[in-house]
């Protein structure tokens, strides 16, 4: 019963590691892929409103389509068609950016801090084995209420012309925290064996570091007299 017992979490361990590999080599592969979409993206311009569709369409994949496919071949494409076009929705905010003074710092810190949040939390996680799923009802109860305080303060302003500065830059942080919290959670699910499918935990992931970027984005944005 012992040697069962022993053979079994070899396996597992054997199982998640192959995940865990997958994941990373895939998630590495749909950052590269959305960098050249977001190239693209700004060289020819891309307008807001056409980001916006981009952003939706991308939405709509992972909430429609990629939970069906997910278990199959299919899935491959759908997360690349998925994170080409957030790359390219992108491309405005970034040329925005570039466009003021010292514009290119401030993508590159964004970039530099997104990178060591996300290297930092996932290589602590994989070395300690700590687990971290505790904090799902917490991560999601938070999520909920940064997009209830997003969407009330794009109303308050479309609507009513009020300042919301503040309080979106405060939302900002809000989502840092989230997002680094959520590298954690996600990390922690897939070395435990809990996530199995790696297209999934690459998506998740990539939303991690995607949210991550466009919020440091914008607190150094602000910091900088954005």
């Amino acid at each position: 019963m012992d040697q069962q017992t022993l053979a079994h979490q070899q396996v597992m361990t054997a199982d998640t590691q192959k995940v865990l590999r997958n994941t990373y080599m895939l998630l590495a592969m749909t950052l590269a892929f959305s960098a050249v979409t977001a190239g693209i993206s700004m060289s020819i311009g891309l307008g807001s409103g056409a980001a916006l569709i981009m952003s939706l369409a991308a939405l709509a994949l992972v909430w429609f389509v990629l939970p069906k496919v997910a278990n199959s071949a299919a899935g491959l494409p759908v997360v690349f068609l998925f994170t080409g076009l957030l790359g390219a929705s992108l491309g405005p905010i970034l040329n925005r950016y570039l466009a003021m003074q010292g514009g290119s710092e401030i993508v590159m810190q964004a970039l530099g801090g997104t990178a060591i949040i996300f290297f930092a939390l996932s290589a602590y996680v994989t070395t300690t084995k700590k687990d971290f799923t505790f904090m799902r009802g917490f991560l999601f109860t938070g999520l909920i209420l940064v997009i209830v305080g997003a969407i009330g303060a794009m109303i308050a302003s479309w609507a009513f012309g009020v300042d919301v500065s503040a309080f979106s830059l405060a939302i900002s942080g809000a989502v840092v925290l989230l997002m680094s919290g959520f590298i954690l959670y996600d990390t922690s699910s897939i070395v435990r064996g809990e996530q199995t499918n790696y297209i999934m935990a690459t998506v998740g992931l990539y939303l991690n570091i995607y949210n991550l970027f466009t919020s440091l984005l914008h607190i150094l944005g602000a910091m900088n007299d954005d």
